[in-house]
């Protein structure tokens, strides 16, 4: 059977783009839940300016409970070597950094262009290099699959980000559909040909589902070798700077359609279902999704985990 590794992005990417704010006693409970269920990897937040967005204020609180969890890897986003610094310092596992292939939504998301955020990025690595070695860095490659602002993002284009990123020294370079653009047969072709480009540096799969077509493009990047896959509880998220994109893949369905398949996630399903009750705890009036929590396990279902 295949190992697929689920990274939950909730507590970042689920969180950013919600009016709501949740208490950080709310956050820590929520991860402690997720980490119970079996996830090993977790981006808790984002080291980005509070007053653009507030809910990712208490982030290195949050960095600082979630390091007392043994073997969970713990992830934050930064948009710039500012954010790097704050993460590093706060003592986190991987940096995550956003590098848009769409010069419309790089301008919009961080107010660089493609070419400014590789000489970030190359600036990040440098610091990590010279401070904290063993930090990861993972520069994933956002609006991908097209973009709500630009439109069409040309593959080439997309392809030869990624290798730059490389190039500067990331540890790997994954595929982000931002904007919930991606079908199977366009997930399929660009992972193939990241892969070909950058071997064993493909990094992860952040798919949406705006369009409903998470799950199903999720399958066409495990089929395609990618065994990394982003997600978010309920479904919670979106990029606040690009509009119209809403809705990550949904972390209980894509479990479940691993472990149906008889792929291993390590992942007890019970006790994910179980995680949804301190975030809906910790947000009240928000509105959290999931055909299978909803539905219940099939009848005679085997957990695997």
């Amino acid at each position: 059977m295949n190992q697929v590794l689920i990274s939950e992005v909730g507590p970042r990417d689920g969180l950013q783009s919600i009016q709501s704010i949740m208490p950080t006693a709310d956050k820590c409970r929520w991860i402690d839940a997720l980490y119970l269920a079996g996830l090993r990897e977790i981006e808790v937040g984002s080291f980005v300016p509070p007053k653009l967005l507030p809910q990712m204020a208490d982030t290195a609180t949050v960095v600082k409970h979630a390091l007392t969890l043994s073997g969970l890897t713990v992830m934050a986003l930064a948009p710039n070597l500012k954010g790097a610094e704050a993460a590093i310092l706060a003592g986190v596992h991987k940096v995550t950094i956003p590098v848009s292939a769409s010069e419309a939504h790089s301008w919009a998301n961080v107010r660089k262009t493609r070419a400014e955020m590789i000489t970030e990025v190359a600036r990040i690595v440098r610091y990590r290099n010279e401070n904290a070695p063993q930090v990861k860095i993972e520069a994933g490659v956002a609006t991908a699959f097209g973009c709500t602002i630009q439109g069409i993002v040309p593959e080439d284009e997309v392809i030869r980000l990624a290798v730059e990123l490389i190039n500067v020294g990331v540890d790997e370079s994954g595929l982000s559909d931002t904007t919930g653009y991606a079908n199977p047969a366009q997930v399929k072709r660009l992972f193939r040909r990241l892969h070909l480009e950058i071997g064993d540096k493909a990094g992860a799969a952040h798919l949406h589902n705006t369009r409903g077509l998470g799950l199903a493009n999720c399958l066409a990047a495990y089929e395609e070798g990618v065994t990394s896959f982003d997600a978010s509880m309920g479904g919670l998220g979106g990029c606040p700077f690009a509009p119209g994109a809403s809705g990550n893949v949904v972390t209980e369905d894509l479990v479940f359609m691993f472990e149906a398949m008889g792929a291993v996630t390590g992942i007890n399903l019970e006790l994910l279902f179980a995680a949804r009750k301190p975030l809906q705890l910790g947000l009240p009036v928000e509105t959290i999704y999931g055909m299978v929590p909803e539905a219940g396990l099939p009848k005679g279902f085997q957990l695997t985990s």
